[in-house]
């Protein structure tokens, strides 16, 4: 993951996959930009560098996140945008190691998965301080989401296409202003995370970080003991938008296929099942389950499986019954 533009490399401004695709990665200028003129003094003391107005950087990160506010974007006004890259040699030599750090985890997780170390961007919303404390020092804890349901004890944050979800778990300053973090996280293979869950740790040793919904995420769940290895500061944005923009964002809730509820497991469901269906159903069904573990097949595919052998008006009467005891 390279930081420079190179000659006339440009990057794209669009969003794929729930990524920010582009030809170079999070980039750097290769000249200083001019700070906006309202910068000053924002994360100044903390010697990090302006990303200027008008500059391809500033152009193409302003408009994901501006993509990712929705509806509210017409309200939302991008004041100032900072990288993480300090300007002093000492904060160098520690972005250095921090970004030497971030490849090595990457290589060894696209060993582990096959090539691929499923690297996303991704919003973090918080304090001024806290986002401070977290380019200065990395995260230091994993508190639960201020909007929305929490998924486990990890650390959440929102895909690049949901800037607005991050900047609904951002808080107001004292100059009213409100700011994000945009960061490059290594996902690795990730599993569903059921909303209320108490989860802290991936299931499996096939698993490595969590999400709501794999073919619709809203939520990523990075556990604590990876936060500080599988997550790259990037950027800083500092934005205003009204307050009450910011509380007409609807309810995060998963939109997962039945009988995926945080209610009944899918082992209990299939314990309860394996008294009514035959022998023959029950194998397919604990096959599917076998092969949906070993990752040869996706959640989704599973339940579409699980529901094609059991029948919806079964599945929907177990799930019911279950519940009310």
């Amino acid at each position: 993951m390279e930081e420079i533009i190179e000659g006339e490399s440009q990057i794209s401004e669009s969003i794929d996959d729930d990524e920010i695709s582009d030809a170079g990665s999070v980039i750097e200028e290769s000249t200083p930009p001019s700070p906006h003129p309202t910068s000053q003094g924002l994360f100044a003391r903390d010697g990090l560098a302006a990303v200027g107005e008008g500059s391809i950087e500033h152009d193409v990160i302003k408009n994901v996140f501006l993509h990712g506010m929705g509806d509210i974007s017409k309200d939302t006004d991008v004041v100032a945008m900072h990288k993480s890259s300090p300007t002093t040699s000492s904060g160098l030599a520690s972005k250095k190691a921090r970004l030497d750090s971030f490849r090595i985890f990457s290589e060894a997780m696209a060993n582990k998965c096959g090539g691929d170390a499923n690297t996303r961007y991704a919003w973090y919303g918080g304090t001024r301080d806290d986002i401070r404390e977290i380019v200065k020092y990395g995260f230091s804890r994993c508190a639960r989401p201020s909007h929305g349901p929490s998924y486990g004890f990890g650390l959440h944050l929102a895909p690049a296409k949901f800037a607005i979800d991050g900047a609904a778990s951002s808080a107001v300053d004292e100059d009213g202003l409100r700011h994000v973090l945009l960061c490059r996280v290594i996902m690795g293979n990730m599993e569903t995370v059921c909303p209320g869950s108490e989860q802290s740790h991936p299931s499996s040793r096939n698993f490595d970080s969590g999400v709501d919904k794999p073919s619709a995420p809203r939520r990523y769940i990075v556990w604590s003991a990876f936060m500080n290895s599988h997550i790259l500061p990037a950027y800083i944005i500092t934005f205003k938008v009204p307050d009450h923009c910011l509380t007409r964002i609807p309810n995060l809730q998963p939109n997962n296929p039945r009988p995926s509820t945080p209610w009944m497991s899918i082992p209990a469901l299939m314990s309860v099942l394996s008294r009514t269906l035959s022998p023959c159903k029950m194998a397919l069904i604990h096959k599917s389950h076998k092969d949906f573990r070993a990752l040869k097949i996706s959640r989704p595919r599973f339940i579409q499986m699980l529901r094609l052998t059991a029948g919806d008006e079964l599945l929907a009467a177990t799930v019911k019954r279950y519940r009310q005891h």
